[in-house]
């Protein structure tokens, strides 16, 4: 019997489930972590695995040796992997998605198989309401509710979410596609559209729009043969849909010129903001549509006698609306179309303003760069000031620093100064907010650093007061400048990721815009936190923001505009954010929050 032949995405998920059940079982962390990134590595790969491995350059591709390289062929030759059914006879495979409940994980999750055989959400919800959750250990009554609302937020997003793709995973994809796109003769221009032009964090469909004037059928032929592509779903003249290896949906659309202003208008939307597009129209004697602005008489009705408005940009359209052209990330009813029709729109963010990173991770804890080399990448990028903020020492986990190691590191980086006189090092910590709202180091020690970043990593779960306590108080400290990922929020291509913790955000921003401390967008498109609609709280209520890249490994250094796409979303102006400033007005603005910044101008 001939095996299913595995996608991508579906090979990614058995080694995904690996770590899983690894990591549910207890076992080391970097084993656990090496079948996480192999499955990272092999549900962005554009090509097929199959076309790799038949080329025997499985083992050239990031986090993939001989040993994961074999199970990959075994996979893609049987399958199955002998290794998982093996896990599977220990553990069951349900008990991942037990683990990913909020007040779960890894530990609790085995503690209920272990001692009560629970191994699917709905008997683990069974056991919360029956009350037999609190007999075991460090289990109570307050655990079982807390249990019931995670297993019901899990089921939320489960709907929320499914079948869509993380912005940092289809951004990517579709980039390439517009660029072969764009590559052939008959293709005049083209565009990303819909939500992935207004830059939300996760993607349903993939719509690209190009225009050409010409015979469409070989922009057609070339788009569905593409090395990205897993199987046509629809081909035709003017539009065509695949999927890719990575399971995203692709929908490709062929424009007349003439016509490429309302449709890349129309097809990027969003939905509410075309709806409001289309009631202004109608106000001024027009039906809006993707093809035009055509004529209509009083009782809405297309005239005979007009000829219909054709534009070949957008911001004619607009115009001819009497609005000011609308950045595509704000586009969605919240107060754009006022703001473009009184000239109230915000000159918004640009990555090309960002001269800064303050958030970042180097060997001597979880990152994979060396001092030098970090400071080397940076240079090379044109940033003129970086923060180097490894963990504290209570993410052991992460190679947290231990005093001895955080003083030692800031000898280093004082040494390092010298050599890269056009660049301010600043030397930080990403310190942990405690799960009783300390800090992870004493306020001795925080005051000789020359940034500081305080993060929840732990007891996510906590009540709303406690959780908001935490952050408050940290946000109160005098020696924390930033709150990293307040939310601490992580989007994932194989679950529902982790939703934000339960704060109180009112209650975080009165006390942000109190002490002038600012707030991170952090600009991984795993976590993309603070949202948007944070950020724009934040930032009218004074707060400074802070966008970084909390770059562990060298690809991650050019992450930064993920975070400028959210802050633009946040309608987030440059003069708002720590990392647009010049260094010697952020140094000021350290000196100032008591900063001794030593050896710096």
């Amino acid at each position: 019997m001939t095996p299913e032949r595995l996608s991508n995405r579906e090979v990614a998920a058995h080694f995904a489930n690996v770590a899983d059940l690894l990591e549910i079982r207890g076992d080391h962390i970097h084993r656990v972590l090496s079948y996480r990134r192999a499955a990272e590595t092999i549900r962005e790969l554009p090509r097929d695995l199959r076309a790799i491995a038949e080329e025997e350059g499985l083992t050239s591709l990031p986090h993939i040796g001989k040993t994961l390289a074999a199970k990959i062929e075994e996979l893609l030759h049987t399958g199955q992997l002998e290794f998982l059914e093996r896990l599977t006879t220990e553990l069951p495979l349900s008990l991942v998605e037990v683990k990913r409940i909020n007040g779960v994980g890894p530990k609790k999750a085995a503690l209920f198989w272990e001692q009560l055989q629970i191994a699917t959400v709905n008997e683990l919800a069974a056991a919360a309401r029956d009350g037999r959750l609190r007999q075991l250990p460090r289990m109570g009554a307050k655990s079982e509710t807390q249990i019931l609302a995670g297993i019901e937020a899990l089921a939320k997003q489960g709907g929320e979410r499914a079948g869509r793709l993380p912005l940092g995973s289809a951004l990517p994809a579709a980039q390439a596609i517009l660029a072969a796109m764009l590559a052939l003769p008959q293709v005049l221009r083209g565009e990303l559209a819909g939500s992935l032009r207004r830059a939300r964090p996760t993607i349903g469909d993939v719509d690209i729009l190009v225009a050409s004037a010409e015979d469409s059928a070989p922009i057609m032929s070339h788009f569905v043969q593409l090395p990205r592509v897993a199987r046509i779903l629809g081909q035709g003249p003017t539009k065509s849909a695949v999927e890719l290896h990575n399971g995203a949906r692709v929908d490709l659309l062929v424009i007349p010129p003439e016509r490429w202003g309302t449709a890349l208008c129309y097809f990027t939307g969003s939905k509410e903001h075309n709806i409001r597009l289309r009631n202004l129209a109608l106000r001024q004697g027009y039906s809006l549509n993707e093809h035009a602005l055509s004529p209509v008489d009083a009782d809405g009705q297309l005239r005979d006698d007009a000829s219909p408005l054709l534009f070949s940009t957008e911001e004619a359209l607009y115009q001819q609306l009497g609005l000011a052209w609308i950045p595509a990330e704000i586009r969605e009813d919240s107060g754009e179309i006022e703001a473009a029709a009184s000239g109230k729109l915000p000159q918004l963010i640009q990555l090309s303003d960002i001269q800064s990173d303050l958030h970042l991770h180097t060997d001597w804890s979880d990152g994979t760069m060396p001092l030098r080399e970090l400071a080397d990448q940076a240079r090379g990028l044109g940033l003129r000031c970086i923060a180097i903020t490894d963990h504290s020492r209570s993410r052991a986990v992460a190679g947290g620093l231990s005093i001895e190691r955080l003083l030692e590191q800031r000898n280093a980086v004082q040494q390092l100064r010298a050599d890269f006189p056009d660049l301010t090092i600043l030397q930080g910590n990403e310190v942990d907010i405690l799960a009783d709202g300390q800090l992870d180091y004493p306020d001795e020690i925080l005051s000789q650093l020359d940034f500081v970043i305080a993060s929840l990593h732990s007891a996510l779960r906590q009540e709303r007061s406690v959780v908001t306590a935490r952050l408050v108080r940290a946000i109160r400290h005098p020696f924390v400048d930033c709150i990293g990922h307040p939310l601490a929020q992580q989007f994932a291509e194989d679950g529902p990721g982790r939703p934000p913790v339960d704060a109180d955000m009112d209650a975080v921003f009165n006390a942000a815009a109190a002490s002038g401390i600012a707030l991170e967008i952090n600009a991984n498109p795993i976590r993309l936190d603070l949202e948007a609609r944070y950020a724009r709280r934040a930032q009218e209520l004074g707060i400074p923001l802070s966008i970084n890249t909390d770059t562990h490994r060298p690809e991650q250094l050019h992450l930064m505009h993920f975070g400028v796409r959210t802050a633009r979303r946040g309608w987030v102006s440059p003069e708002n954010v720590l990392n647009c400033w010049p260094t010697e007005q952020l140094l000021a603005w350290l000196r100032g929050r008591g900063r001794l910044l030593e050896g710096l101008l």
